[in-house]
């Protein structure tokens, strides 16, 4: 099986390598900016209605080969799967930011770590509804 991934755009950040990115985007306040392409602005419609976003990235600076971490708040080795570790075999990256501002094809938001160049694969709406397990 093949699985085909485009990315509808690209991640504008002051993390210029893996050093300067924090363990976990929403444990800051950096600002950064999702830039879509120009053929999925279309997808964007209504988009500002939204305050929070989930936002899939590949991670292409990740080691794929890495299936065993340790956490920085858990001195126990745990499987990749287990973690939120960045390197592991599909390194898609999930964040959940605070929308600052939207503009065409540019979104403003805080709480990304996304190294700047990062493909983003995909924008999904928060819920509270649905993404808040009681």
């Amino acid at each position: 099986m093949n699985v085909d991934l485009n990315p509808i755009g690209y991640v504008s950040s002051p993390y210029k390598n893996k050093r300067d990115a924090p363990r976990q985007g929403r444990l800051t306040d950096t600002k950064a900016e999702i830039l879509i392409d120009e053929q999925y602005i279309p997808a964007l419609f209504r988009i500002e209605e939204k305050e929070h976003l989930f936002v899939l990235c590949w991670f292409d600076r990740s080691d794929r080969t890495v299936l065993r971490a340790t956490p920085p708040h858990n001195p126990v080795e745990h499987g990749v799967f287990a973690t939120r570790s960045p390197n592991r075999p599909n390194p898609i990256s999930l964040s959940l930011v605070d929308v600052i501002d939207i503009q065409g094809g540019r979104i403003r938001v805080r709480g990304l770590d996304a190294l700047d160049g990062t493909p983003v694969l995909d924008i999904k709406p928060y819920s509270p509804e649905i993404d808040c397990p009681e």
